[in-house]
């Protein structure tokens, strides 16, 4: 007897609905046969569905069963049929009638004694049966609040295989999950952390608030212990507040590879990835033999951390430059080219030079001229042009450090950004570019006019210090973000001067 059910594989973060028809026969050998492009864990789910239907009290079939996952083309991965093939088992010997079974998209893989436990990838599961017109949805109880936020979409949580062939029969009633993400977002966007808490630096909050106003590539440069990464990990408090749309992208990613934290439904904070330097390309980029996000792709609408930016390896370093630009991560492998989001700011931070004193009033610098130009050298002046603003942090005095008055908070900077993304909002409008960072060169070219003092400043500048047309291009850009700040509609003469001071560390190559 034939049975057939809808379920979901996933091709990098996008889902791909699958039909699965399970043949019970009449005769022939035991052990059922699963076709249609099964990976490992798939074809082991024979032997976990045969004792979990066992475990249940249920007949497990002594014929022979073929399995199809249609279409027979895409690789199916992971353990997230065991769920609808069991199922399949039980429809297609009889055991049990299941009336609307076909109005469903079921997933959930399953223990030996019946339990169904959670799969990765849930949320763009659930997208992917909404859009292929299907309204309901049977997933393991631990992902269900995840599926539940799309809208649209009933959402059914089962923790066992009887309880969803019962729920399937007509004979156990099940309430669809409900989320309420207003009150996600309400409660888990709070930071721990407050720009109140940072003591002096008030040229590099002063950056750190135009990289937040104008979505831009920041890197500081100081002497060890001077608070670089604690500036970075107070960034993400001023940015505007995560949306929706941004959340349920990142979510995904996160789904995706399991790294969304137990019982959350949803990112309701701007992530902040923070790889080690000795990070691999495919661990920042994203790769495997089955591709999947890297950390770029993880800091997806947040923020990506690179701390001793020096230390990394310049090859893995290079990686991310196309990335920068485009937004996007492009996986090519023989079969098939793999696409995740990796829509980040990026935040760099390193010594001045091996010792990390060079320039310091604090400690003397015991580097040789050689081994200053030799480090600073690792990072590639075509990286170095990708990054908007360059800031020098110097050591924090004793003074500073014991100063108790009241410090400008995350709230009233967040005012700040919020005020300028508003302005570039309304700038263009639409929605295709958000932020002066994001802006062509033709989009520079009108929206970035230079009165007479600014362009003469911008040609001393590009002659001096040997600007790239990138780098011509990024001095508009952030002299655009820092004039939204100020409420101007035009580009003057010291926003200009104040954009080119954020080039320090352009040289000629």
């Amino acid at each position: 007897m034939l049975a057939r059910l809808h379920s979901v594989t996933l091709e990098g973060i996008e889902g791909v609905i699958c039909e699965v028809e399970v043949d019970v026969g009449s005769g022939g050998l035991e052990k059922p046969i699963i076709v249609g492009l099964p990976d490992a864990a798939v074809k082991e789910s024979s032997e976990r569905v045969k004792s979990a239907i066992v475990n249940s009290g249920y007949m497990y079939p002594r014929t022979q069963s073929v399995i199809n996952l249609a279409p027979a083309d895409i690789r199916k991965e992971g353990p997230a049929f065991d769920l609808p093939i069991a199922l399949g088992m039980l429809s297609g010997q009889g055991l049990v009638e299941f009336g609307q079974i076909n109005e469903y998209v079921i997933v959930g893989e399953l223990a030996l004694d019946g339990r169904v436990r959670g799969v990765n990838g849930v949320l763009s599961m659930a997208m992917t049966a909404l859009e292929g017109g299907f309204g309901k949805m049977i997933v393991p109880l631990e992902n269900a609040a995840e599926a539940a936020v799309i809208e649209g979409l009933e959402v059914y949580g089962v923790g066992s295989l009887s309880q969803a062939a019962s729920f399937l029969a007509g004979e156990l009633e099940l309430e669809a999950e409900v989320v309420d993400v207003e009150q996600i977002f309400n409660v888990s966007s709070k930071y721990d952390v407050d720009f109140g808490d940072v003591r002096g630096q008030e040229s590099v909050k002063r950056a750190l608030i135009i990289a937040a106003a104008g979505g831009h590539n920041i890197i500081m440069i100081g002497p060890p212990g001077a608070g670089k990464t604690m500036l970075a990990q107070r960034l993400a408090t001023i940015l505007p507040k995560l949306e929706l749309a941004e959340s349920l992208e990142t979510t995904r990613i996160y789904s995706s590879v399991g790294l969304l934290p137990s019982g959350t439904a949803l990112l309701a904070k701007r992530p902040v990835r923070k790889p080690h330097h000795s990070s691999s390309g495919p661990a920042l980029v994203g790769g495997g033999t089955v591709p999947r996000p890297g950390e770029l792709s993880l800091a997806n609408h947040g923020i990506l951390f690179l701390d001793e930016f020096a230390e990394f390896p310049r090859n893995v370093l290079e990686q991310i430059r196309q990335p920068l630009e485009e937004d996007i991560v492009n996986i090519s492998r023989a079969k098939a080219t793999v696409s995740f989001p990796a829509k980040f700011m990026l935040v760099a931070a390193m010594n001045p030079c091996p010792c990390g004193y060079w320039g310091s009033n604090v400690r003397s610098c015991k580097c040789s001229p050689n081994q200053i130009e030799r480090y600073m050298s690792k990072v590639s002046g075509p990286l170095m042009d990708r990054i908007d603003i360059h800031i020098d942090v110097p050591a924090v005095s004793f003074r500073k450090l014991r100063d108790r008055s009241r410090q400008i908070s995350s709230e009233q900077i967040r005012e700040i950004v919020v005020k300028a993304r508003a302005a570039q909002h309304d700038r263009f409008g639409d929605g295709k570019v958000m932020t002066n960072s994001r802006m062509s060169h033709k989009q520079v070219e009108n929206f970035c006019r230079l009165d007479e003092g600014g362009e003469g400043m911008l040609k001393a500048a590009m002659a001096e210090l040997g600007l790239s047309a990138r780098a011509h291009d990024k001095i508009c850009k952030v002299a655009r973000t820092i004039a939204d700040i100020e409420g101007s509609s035009s580009i003057a003469a010291e926003h200009v001067a104040e954009a080119i001071s954020y080039r320090k560390l352009d040289r000629k190559l």
